[in-house]
């Protein structure tokens, strides 16, 4: 079998996946989550990656922040951002959100890190005015910082309960499966950005 690695680097590529219980694999138990499906799916298709879990459950955008260099220490080639789930169901201010999600891929495209970055919708009762503001501030750093982008990291698994554990909001092993279909390729185009 064909492993894709680093040129001259002889060792896996480093991905980091920075975010909230979505990334961290609430509920779920080892080997279920976001990260270790994801790792998997590139693996079984020859990409040599090692995909480091730096998901928090409860984070908001601003825990990610005040975190984000502790997340660095382990040296990444490329980063997934997923976090603003929970700003959203507070109820934050978008544009608060907006300026810690900034402020971290500001950081990141200072570093050389090539980002993809993970968007999320509001839920449905905080109002049709704030859900446009909420959803238009992941497009818009998106295309502010040049980096590939994922509208909404639930795509296909929100509202099916057959994907989502008890709690509506986290999915199951075959929710995660899901999302994981979804994003790759986008990952691997995030990998292709690898200089």
């Amino acid at each position: 079998m064909f492993f894709a690695i680093l040129p001259g680097a002889g060792a896996e590529i480093r991905i980091l996946g920075l975010g909230d219980s979505l990334m961290a694999g609430y509920g779920l138990p080892p080997g279920d989550g976001f990260t270790d499906q994801l790792q998997e799916a590139l693996q079984a298709d020859g990409i040599a990656a090692i995909v480091t879990n730096a998901g928090v459950s409860g984070d908001t955008s601003a825990g990610g922040r005040a975190r984000l260099d502790w997340a660095l220490a382990s040296d990444p080639d490329v980063v997934i951002l997923e976090l603003g789930a929970n700003d959203g169901l507070r109820g934050l201010e978008p544009a608060e959100t907006k300026r810690n999600l900034d402020a971290i891929l500001t950081t990141l495209g200072e570093k050389g890190l090539p980002v993809l970055l993970a968007g999320m919708l509001a839920p449905p009762n905080l109002g049709r005015e704030y859900s446009a503001e909420f959803e238009a501030l992941f497009r818009d750093l998106a295309g502010k910082h040049g980096v590939l982008f994922y509208p909404f990291f639930l795509d296909g698994v929100v509202g099916d309960p057959a994907l989502n554990q008890q709690d509506g909001i986290h999915p199951t092993r075959e929710g995660v499966a899901v999302i994981v279909e979804r994003i790759l390729p986008l990952v691997k185009d995030l990998l292709a950005r690898i200089e």
